[in-house]
């Protein structure tokens, strides 16, 4: 048990560092290669933060773990919303006044609701799959038309400010690039290892620790991010962000795991997890339409909830 806990901690660690190496240098490399600011945030940057919950999710059902893989990202999608936007509101409030912010989140209330009847017979196929990732992509192709025609309507944030200084030189490039490629399977072995280890240590099932502590460790970074945002009163991109996630959690990594190997579910997460997060899809969606600031009562009851979420799975 404690060789399967050192397993996961340092998977997980490995994961946020590893991640932030291919994105950074993904997107060192489009700038010199002098690709548009607009399409690297809208597709390299999007895509590499999402790269360790990718493979995480792959690494899972290839190993024949798929609770674990669809329970991160079921996880993921439900403590991006009671979690990271909980906590953050606790410190600076938050307000649903973003350019786009009504128009995403009923995408991915949509994206949420055909995930749900996708997985409805227990399992994630191919076709189903290719249906998720092509959307994604109209999605994409629409945010990048939308941001050249309606510059001021798309709520789009400098990538910079998330990720920071990126790589220039091409040994630099080259050296992130390599940390990332090479590094996300090693973590995401370890998370997945430690992960089943631990459900057979400790009597419960994988998806029960798949919707928790991989989940949250792989949402560790959005929280870092959101948490810092709220310190310095700019709170407000939490919710482009947050949905944005949830987005790609569902179309990216179930449709690219699912193209690869077709996902089995498990009962308890299409007649009770999938449900509780459609639940907090609606809140959110609710919340961004009405246009209502979540302050430190709102946040502190979605935190509260989200303990008890926590404590129900297991």
């Amino acid at each position: 048990m404690l060789l399967d806990s050192l397993m996961l901690v340092v998977g997980l660690v490995l994961l946020v560092f590893t991640g932030d190496y291919l994105v950074k240098g993904a997107a060192g490399l489009a700038e010199a290669l002098e690709i548009p600011p607009l399409i690297i945030g809208l597709t390299i940057v999007a895509f590499g933060t999402s790269a360790p919950e990718l493979m995480v999710s792959l690494q899972s059902a290839l190993a024949g773990a798929p609770d674990i893989a669809v329970g991160n990202v079921v996880g993921s999608n439900i403590a991006n919303v009671l979690l990271v936007m909980g906590l953050p509101a606790l410190i600076a409030a938050i307000h649903a006044n973003q350019a786009g912010l009504a128009r995403n989140v009923a995408i991915m209330l949509a994206f949420t609701v055909a995930f749900m009847w996708m997985i409805s017979d227990g399992q994630l196929a191919r076709v189903e799959a290719a249906w998720l990732f092509a959307g994604l992509l109209i999605f994409i192709v629409v945010q990048i038309v939308r941001a050249r025609t309606h510059v001021d309507d798309v709520g789009i944030e400098d990538y910079h400010d998330e990720l920071g200084e990126m790589p220039h030189s091409p040994v630099r490039i080259a050296f992130y690039l390599a940390g990332g490629i090479i590094g996300l399977p090693v973590a995401a072995h370890l998370t997945v290892a430690g992960a089943s280890g631990l459900a057979e240590s400790f009597g419960v099932s994988q998806a029960a620790i798949g919707l928790t502590i991989v989940a949250v460790g792989t949402s560790l970074p959005e929280l870092a991010t959101t948490m810092m945002a709220a310190w310095r009163k700019n709170a407000d991109v939490a919710l482009g962000n947050i949905i944005g996630s949830n987005i790609f959690n569902i179309a990216a990594i179930m449709g690219i795991t699912g193209l690869i190997v077709p996902v089995s579910v498990s009962p308890v997460l299409v007649e009770r997890d999938m449900w509780f997060m459609l639940a907090t899809s609606v809140v959110l969606t609710v919340l961004c339409f009405a246009r209502i600031t979540t302050g430190k009562i709102l946040g502190g009851l979605m935190f509260a909830i989200y303990l008890a979420y926590i404590v129900s799975v297991f």
